[in-house]
């Protein structure tokens, strides 16, 4: 069955639907991160770190979590889940998943960061990509906007849920605690968060340039639910936004403390802030679709 959908995959990529079994949503993932290398290599820039660390859960939300239709997008969403990705810069992970889910022709990411692509460094409005409802990038802003538009959807009676992924060095943005405050005085109970929990920003390790102490205990201290999970581990993944789902309607916002490594995937980007917005060379690029095998087939 899953060979069936790569092939109508390929051939079409407005074909979407749910994908349960952990196997194929692994081999989604490995061709994510090569679609990831190969971009960000192709122009020789971008940010592959963090992008290589959200690969797994961006899989499991577009192809599994999310209720969400491709083939009808809309910038308002009514009656679907909407995703924020409030740390624009990994936006290599965000096309590749978008465009393997149908939202635009695959072999558009060929495009990534190239003069009028729709696919620019950080997610634009402006240039009307599908699946993109919200210029992100600038850091700190992301989680004000999921909160907001969560908030129309309650006001529109819409039980739809709205995600939003940070980075732990863009809580360093004061602007995140100001919203984190408002959505939990505000019961908004419709939003899920996830930080993307690596510990490394651009210039090194967060606990080095700004360190937070226990994450956990600060969400818990302003009125949110808290969970903690393996962002790389697609089945601890999946059982956790299920379990967080669960939590919706309960009065308070959802945030999961997603533990990640920067460069998931690949050995010798694994767990270092240099590849945080360095691109691969010709070599590095070619030892790193050697540990990517191809699964869905390239753009």
């Amino acid at each position: 069955m899953f060979e069936l959908a790569k092939l109508i995959k390929h051939i079409c990529p407005m074909f979407s639907s749910t994908v349960t079994d952990i196997k194929e949503l692994k081999d989604i993932a490995t061709q994510v991160r090569r679609d990831i290398v190969r971009m960000v290599h192709a122009v020789q820039s971008g940010h592959p770190g963090g992008s290589l660390g959200c690969a797994d859960y961006f899989t499991a939300l577009y192809f599994n979590i999310m209720n969400h239709d491709p083939q009808h997008f809309t910038i308002e969403g009514h009656g679907e889940d909407i995703f924020i990705l409030s740390n624009g810069h990994i936006s290599p992970a965000l096309y590749s998943v978008l465009a393997r889910n149908g939202y635009f022709p695959i072999h558009e990411l060929a495009t990534f960061r190239k003069l009028n692509s729709r696919l620019q460094g950080h997610p634009a409005t402006m240039e009307h990509l599908p699946g993109i409802r919200v210029a992100t990038g600038s850091l700190g802003q992301g989680l004000s906007f999921a909160t907001g538009i969560a908030l129309q959807k309650k006001l529109d009676n819409d039980p739809s849920i709205v995600y939003v992924n940070l980075g732990d060095g863009e809580l360093q943005e004061g602007q995140n605690w100001e919203a984190i405050m408002y959505a939990a005085h505000n019961k908004v109970d419709n939003l899920i968060a996830t930080v993307d929990f690596n510990k490394q920003q651009i210039d090194g390790s967060t606990v080095d340039i700004m360190g937070f102490e226990n994450l956990k205990n600060k969400f818990e201290a302003f009125g949110w639910f808290v969970m903690e999970m393996d962002g790389n581990n697609m089945e601890q993944i999946l059982q956790t936004m299920k379990e967080a789902k669960t939590k919706v309607g309960m009065q308070k916002p959802i945030v999961v403390i997603m533990k990640t490594e920067m460069g998931a995937g690949v050995d010798f980007m694994m767990g270092s802030h240099k590849w945080h917005g360095i691109p691969p060379n010709d070599q590095q690029l070619e030892a790193a679709l050697a540990q990517l095998p191809e699964t869905l087939g390239d753009y």
